[in-house]
């Protein structure tokens, strides 16, 4: 008899839940744990397996910091809500390596070309007290330092440009296309997710587009002002890419070695499969950037749909391995060879791009 289709669930959506789930049930004691499980949009198991994990959880793993919640299979108990209530917490500490890692940071911020005067003093005002609140363990921070290259330089000319409102000018480098670019641009703000990005309308594609700022080759600061149009700006909390539901479908298939992709790539769904892989239908506005996927997973997975995406992926898993081959005749002819084989092995490389 078949059994219910497994949904994937990754440890960042579970830990989304489980924050939202002590919440919930410090405002609902005793609340049904049916009635709760219908509230998340999970199963009864799926409940009972994060309320086995809750316990472990607390301010501290002292004696009455952990949640006290258990069940007894209808009803849900929380028998210590005030353990994270404000008037029990204690001031924030700061270890020593998180103490070390936010000065650091924040003076390496304060040195950037191009920062407002009024946010570099607020900043070093900051600072000050941090390292007043630290005391000693600010010590080791003072014989560290960052400093911002080529990024840092950008950072100035984007925030300049959004301040003035005037239009820039970058080659881009695209590692999806392999190719650099030119194109004006409306920048409307700077984000940082992981990456710090330039949100922008796009003079080229006519549309908005996201571009990191160390893959900026070169940048000018143009005298048309900025324009960009009136566009709802989008809510970034739950990651850059976030695929819209025109974009384009594609269906990837992993073993088992190739899950992570679940994890890192937003989807629609994810099938088990009978060898332990997964069979991962998402969308895109840009599937091309997929060959990339396509070539780093190998064995572990491949592209299935649309069928020329799959098609010029298996292309180009068959140019990456014909340069491999062009090496490897190459390095037979071996220190012996004359003249006229070197010439062969050098043309082969140049047809193919090596």
């Amino acid at each position: 008899m078949a059994g219910k289709p497994v949904r994937l669930t990754n440890a960042i959506d579970q830990t989304r839940r489980m924050l939202s789930l002590v919440t919930y049930l410090k405002e609902r004691p005793g609340a049904r744990v049916e009635d709760v499980a219908r509230a998340f949009g999970i199963t009864e198991d799926e409940l009972v397996s994060d309320l086995d994990v809750l316990p472990m959880c607390g301010t501290s793993f002292r004696g009455g910091d952990l949640l006290d919640i258990d069940t007894d299979g209808e009803r849900i108990w929380w028998h210590n809500p005030a353990a994270l209530g404000e008037e029990t917490a204690e001031p924030l500490r700061l270890a020593a390596d998180e103490a070390t890692a936010l000065l650091v940071a924040a003076r390496a911020v304060s040195t950037l070309p191009g920062l407002r005067e009024s946010d570099r003093q607020a900043l070093l005002r900051a600072t000050a007290k941090v390292e007043t609140a630290a005391g000693e363990q600010a010590g080791a921070s003072s014989r560290l330092s960052v400093t911002f290259e080529s990024e840092g330089g950008v950072f100035a000319d984007v925030d300049r440009a959004i301040s003035e409102r005037r239009r820039l000018w970058i080659r881009y480098y695209s590692p999806a296309r392999d190719e650099v670019t030119e194109r004006e641009i409306d920048p409307i703000r700077l984000v940082s997710v992981g990456h710090t990005y330039v949100e922008a309308w796009c003079r080229r594609s006519e549309a908005r587009r996201t571009f990191r700022l160390d893959r900026v080759a070169e940048i000018k600061i143009l005298d048309e002002p900025s324009a960009p149009p009136e566009i709802e700006l989008r809510d970034l909390s739950e990651g850059l890419v976030q695929p819209a539901a025109e974009d384009p479908e594609v269906v990837v298939e992993v073993g088992p070695g190739g899950r992570w992709v679940a994890e890192y790539y937003p989807h629609d769904s994810a099938d088990e499969l009978s060898d332990g892989g997964l069979r991962i239908t998402l969308r895109t506005p840009d599937p091309a950037s997929l060959r990339r996927l396509a070539l780093r997973l190998g064995r572990d997975g491949r592209i299935v749909s649309p069928r020329d995406l799959a098609d010029s992926a298996r292309e180009a898993a068959r140019e990456a391995l014909a340069a491999y081959d062009g090496v490897e005749a190459h390095g037979a002819h071996g220190a012996g060879a004359g003249r006229e084989g070197r010439g062969d092995g050098q043309d082969d490389r140049r047809e193919q791009g090596l």
